[in-house]
């Protein structure tokens, strides 16, 4: 009997390269010649040679995370040849011994450029010792040189997103949290709108996994139900359209699990609270000519049916997004009084919305097409990029993250030209918006005719005349009320012109108080006034010295301290006797908690942020100043401390709660009724023995809200205590609440 040919654990695997290449290749986007086709396999080959001895943390090849890159490339984001080659090859030169000039070679100069991005990036990301939001800046600088880095980059993460169960969860926290705060954000302003859902999605899931799952359950607990009313819903309007003779297609969708997260979270309801979990989409076809007029002919058939919220009206058709996104969003009330968000957009339309900027450049990879819109906005970045060495790092990020996400205005010169602006905006950001000595001699604004303040905020629709003098100059408090990058890095550009002569003579003074005090001066000893003093860098250190706020008493306390840098862990270990500040009285030495993977006993403060109690999920954030703080993994403050300082993140670990009581503060409200309070109160007190710290009830028409601080053991109680009072008559929500 002849032997079954049984393949090898090796010959599998290339199967399974060559099967997963094959249907990247099937799903590609746009259509390939044969000299697509034949640069890709290059790229292919290479690729396989020089990852082939290493694997990843699941044990797969290597080359299965390259080709799914390439996949989401090629279809998801819509990329053609050149980048699908790119993203094949994007660790080639970080992880291999194969060098750019060899890419170069092989390749040309337009790929080695990409993939020396994409270098620059990963390393970047790897160096933990400086601060992640400088990296990010610098990230930020591949966006002018080429936008495919940036679009390789979202695709290479979204990737680590959907195959992050097999990392620890200390690094699972860091890349979600690094995911949330900068790269759906760039996703969502590239236009890649369901990728942008999916890496908020999958963010949540490991930041917040106890929400994450909780709505993903309930969503599948309603699936059924959901599809159902999704077709009714639609059949309703297919038929009126068909009647119309249009030809189109309806497709039905419920709200993201982050979407509903957040509306949980702003609007303080309920899963089942949250009104809008529908969303339908009528795409039609339509040459150019017709695209508006058929786009109001739909909305007029889906209002005949359904009354629309004339709130909610979104006409993204007339004036686009500054992505170069078009559609136009009503939500209407559906059968069963559900509302149901439609969005009408032509075939054109929906694959920009689909791909983003990669729609754009769908036939033309040299990135020589004219589209103002994706080029305005990348030559912003770019302008946002040479204008901020005044800026913090962290600031800089923050103000970026304002204007990736931030709603637009629309507002016209008085000759009628338009101009996008962020919601928020005032008189002063729209005259730096024209040009920047415009906004650093503004006066004033004429708006609709009527004089205004430089800090008035536009509204859309509003038509401006700027107001200058010569003799203006910026002054510190325009800080307060502009939003726009590029107005806050003009201002504090011109305002630190003055500040740094100030500064070089106390740089002079600091050497001679320093001298005097035997200190040599040097970039350690710089180093450690900042940290002393808490200023963000040097120049603040010399200003604060020649303008007398640092003075020789102040000195002197510096030079006794022991707060240099080569302290700075000793600080956080336990002290042999209890250490008085002015601020706190002696507190009692806790031990509940241990720090990192030795699993050490060091001091630390609970954040008032969120105030953590045993059982809680947490970490610990060295400050520079006051020793360790501990937040809850879900802290409002989490996601930017773990994405913007990670390398300041220290895992923590609950040993042991049965001595210490912790704060916990509930909200809740309902119906008013006399002997609440006391209904309220008993449980607690009596019935749980556990010590009310403050009590708040206030009512008005019948409806209660209240706030109560108590002090517990554990999570375990806490979760008792919500228990036991969701079930007194005429509270109708209990739930934890934040300190702030």
């Amino acid at each position: 009997m002849a032997e079954e040919n049984v393949l090898s654990p090796v010959e599998k695997e290339n199967q399974e390269i060559s099967r997963r290449y094959k249907d990247m290749l099937k799903h590609t986007y746009q259509t390939l010649t044969k000299d697509d086709k034949k640069l890709i396999r290059k790229a292919f080959d290479l690729a396989v040679d020089a990852h082939k001895d290493q694997r990843r943390k699941t044990g797969e090849p290597y080359i299965f995370h390259p080709i799914e890159v390439a996949k989401i490339v090629a279809d998801e984001i819509g990329l053609g040849a050149t980048s699908i080659a790119a993203a094949l090859m994007h660790d080639v030169v970080e992880d291999t011994d194969y060098t750019l000039e060899d890419i170069e070679e092989l390749f040309g100069e337009r790929i080695a450029r990409i993939i020396d991005g994409l270098t620059k990036i990963s390393i970047l990301n790897k160096q933990d010792v400086s601060i992640q939001s400088e990296n990010y800046r610098k990230l930020l600088l591949t966006l002018s040189e080429d936008v495919r880095v940036i679009l390789i980059k979202i695709a290479d993460r979204l990737h680590n997103m959907r195959t992050l169960e097999s990392m620890h969860e200390d690094k699972q926290m860091k890349i979600a949290s690094e995911t949330i705060f900068i790269y759906a954000p760039l996703a969502h302003r590239m236009g890649l709108y369901n990728i942008k859902s999916e890496l908020e999605d999958l963010s949540l899931k490991y930041t917040k996994p106890e929400e994450y799952f909780s709505i993903e359950r309930k969503l599948q607990e309603t699936k059924k139900e959901r599809e159902k009313y999704i077709e009714d819903f639609s059949s309703i309007i297919r038929e009126r359209l068909e009647e119309e003779g249009l030809e189109f297609e309806i497709k039905g969708r419920s709200k993201s699990v982050f979407s509903i997260h957040r509306k949980m979270i702003s609007q303080h309801v309920s899963f089942e609270e949250v009104y809008d979990k529908f969303a339908v989409r009528i795409v039609y076809r339509s040459d150019k000519k017709n695209e508006k007029f058929l786009a109001w002919k739909i909305y007029s058939v889906v209002t005949d049916i359904f009354r629309p919220n004339p709130k909610r009206l979104r006409d993204w058709i007339s004036q686009p997004k500054s992505t170069g996104y078009e559609s136009l969003h009503i939500t209407v009330m559906g059968p069963m009084a559900r509302w149901v968000e439609v969005q009408i957009r032509s075939e054109r339309m929906d694959e920009l919305a689909e791909r983003g900027v990669a729609a754009h450049y769908k036939y033309k990879e040299n990135y020589q097409v004219e589209d103002s819109k994706v080029d305005e906005w990348i030559s912003q970045v770019r302008e946002m990029l040479d204008n901020n060495e005044t800026q913090d790092a962290t600031e800089f990020i923050d103000n970026f993250k304002f204007n990736l996400y931030a709603k637009e205005i629309y507002v016209f010169t008085p000759k009628g030209d338009l101009f996008s602006l962020p919601k928020g905006a005032s008189s002063l950001d729209f005259a730096y918006a024209i040009h920047s000595n415009i906004g650093d001699t503004c006066l004033g604004a004429k708006v609709n005719g009527k004089l205004y303040p430089l800090s008035h905020e536009l509204q859309s629709g509003d038509q401006v005349e700027i107001l200058t003098s010569p003799n203006q100059k910026p002054k510190t408090d325009w800080l307060d009320f502009v939003v726009t990058s590029k107005a806050r890095s003009k201002i504090k550009a011109s305002l630190n012109a003055a500040r740094r002569a100030i500064s070089e003579d106390g740089k002079e003074i600091l050497i001679r108080k320093l001298r005097h005090l035997k200190i040599d001066f040097n970039e350690s000893v710089v180093n450690d006034l900042q940290n002393y003093f808490k200023t963000r860098n040097s120049q603040d250190i010399f200003y604060k010295v020649a303008t007398g706020e640092i003075d020789n008493k102040s000195l002197r306390k510096f030079a006794e301290s022991k707060s240099g840098i080569t302290g700075f862990i000793n600080r956080f270990r336990p002290k042999s006797k209890t250490v008085v500040t002015q601020e706190e009285e002696p507190k009692q030495k806790l031990d509940s908690l241990v720090f990192g993977p030795d699993e050490e006993k060091l001091d630390y403060d609970l954040a008032s942020c969120c105030n953590p109690i045993a059982g809680d999920k947490v970490f610990g954030f060295v400050t520079v100043a006051k020793g360790i703080r501990v937040h809850k993994n879900d802290c409002p403050n989490a996601v930017s401390l773990q994405a913007n300082q990670a390398y300041r993140i220290i895992r923590a670990k609950w040993i042991d709660s049965s001595s210490q009581l912790y704060r916990a503060i509930l909200n809740l409200n309902g119906l008013d009724r006399i002997g609440l309070v006391n209904d309220i109160t008993k449980i607690i007190s009596s019935n749980l023995h556990v010590h009310i710290r403050s009590i708040n009830i206030s009512e008005e028409d019948g409806v209660f809200d209240g706030k109560i601080s108590v002090s517990v053991k554990n999570k375990s109680q806490l979760d008792k205590i919500l228990d036991q009072l969701r079930q007194v008559d005429g509270i109708q929500k209990v739930s934890r609440t934040y300190a702030n």
